[in-house]
């Protein structure tokens, strides 16, 4: 009997789990995400494109054959950009954001941007980590460990 609830219960997460992260086509993403890909990812083709719930809001992730990660707003707004070790595109990262960089770490690019609820979190190639308020004061400029 214990088995069987257990199998239930498996069988029931592992379903949760599926469908909060359900495969779709990039047509289905919404039009700024598919523009925004568009327009700032022309020359990198598309891995995988999924509906995904986090941070409490549903929205898209989309990964793309280089290694670079994007997620969406459940709108079609770019919520982070991560390009792991490689730095990123950065028209559509705020011309504050890209100045305070140029000037503070003019050697470095920038390979990460995040939109949390409260702040912006933006990674360097030498692994510095900034952190700004959602309209683009610096709060935080360290190095990571």
């Amino acid at each position: 009997m214990k088995t069987r609830i257990f199998l239930a219960i498996t069988l029931l997460s592992l379903t949760i789990s599926a469908s909060a992260q359900k495969k779709i086509e990039v047509t289905e993403l919404p039009k700024p995400a598919q523009e925004f890909l568009k327009k700032h990812f022309s020359n990198t083709p598309v891995e995988s494109a999924k509906k995904d719930a986090e941070h409490g809001e549903k929205g898209f992730e989309v990964k793309l054959k280089d290694g670079t990660e994007v997620e969406f707003w459940k709108d079609g707004s770019y919520r982070e950009v991560d390009g792991g070790d490689k730095p990123i595109p950065t028209a559509f990262i705020p011309d504050n954001i890209k100045a305070y960089v140029a000037k503070n770490h003019p050697n470095e690019k920038i390979t990460h941007i995040d939109y949390g609820h409260k702040d912006l979190d933006v990674d360097l190639t030498n692994n510095i980590d900034l952190e700004f308020t959602k309209d683009g004061k610096i709060l935080k400029d360290k190095k990571d460990k």
